[in-house]
């Protein structure tokens, strides 16, 4: 009896600064289940590297030599609405994914290269984009606080929790790790979060997607 292959997610990654381009192939190179097809500087080879059906995620640097990563991940989006995009970026650029095209902002996340994002933090958005969920940066979001008067405000303080790990990426079953709680209660709570945040049931929208771009927009600088 033949037993069934793992699922491989398959990663290319688009940044322009060598050393970092090197860590992030040895990180993702020994983590179970995530193969990094390839590895480039520019937005021109990312787009020869990101042909359809050769990646089912896309790390993609902000600022390359020659254009963005957003411009990038937004044209390879609308040719492949599968692929999930990781964005990077030096400087904290989390709010951009606000302004992201409504027809393609499922499936974004962003981490930020100066934060204290670990190995497991890159993987979880990795498999989170991959699996067409959005994932903020932790350490980013440690530093914000719900703005006065916003619907995130309302939230009750075991509610907010729930939402900032949905917003990190977690699984239904991580977030219920994380708290301690099952995962029954873990819908429970994101039931109402999405009651109080107003979020319906549109098939045709992620409603963890539209979430954590919720609390993005109605948090600030604490």
């Amino acid at each position: 009896m033949s037993e069934i292959a793992p699922e491989v997610t398959r990663v290319v990654v688009v940044e322009d600064q060598p050393l970092f381009r090197s860590m992030l192939e040895l990180t993702l190179g020994a983590t179970e289940g995530v193969r990094v097809v390839a590895s480039v500087g520019t937005v021109r080879e990312g787009l020869a590297a990101l042909r359809p059906g050769a990646a089912d995620v896309a790390v993609l640097d902000i600022d390359l030599p020659d254009g963005n990563g957003i411009a990038l991940g937004v044209t390879l989006r609308r040719s492949q609405p599968g692929l999930g995009i990781l964005l990077l970026s030096a400087h904290d650029a989390m709010d951009l994914l606000l302004d992201l095209p409504p027809d393609v902002a499922a499936g974004w996340s962003y981490l930020s290269k100066t934060s204290s994002t670990s190995a497991q933090t890159l993987v979880t958005a990795i498999k989170a984009a991959a699996a067409g969920r959005t994932t903020l940066d932790p350490t980013l979001l440690d530093r914000m606080a719900p703005r006065a008067g916003s619907a995130v405000a309302r939230l009750t303080d075991r509610q907010y929790s729930v939402l900032r790990l949905l917003a990190q990426g977690l699984s239904n079953a991580g977030i219920g790790e994380a708290l301690r709680i099952t995962e029954k209660s873990v819908q429970n709570h994101i039931n109402g979060v999405y009651a109080t945040l107003g979020i319906d049931a549109d098939p045709g929208r992620n409603p963890r997607v539209t979430a954590a771009l919720r609390l993005l927009e109605e948090t600030g600088r604490a």
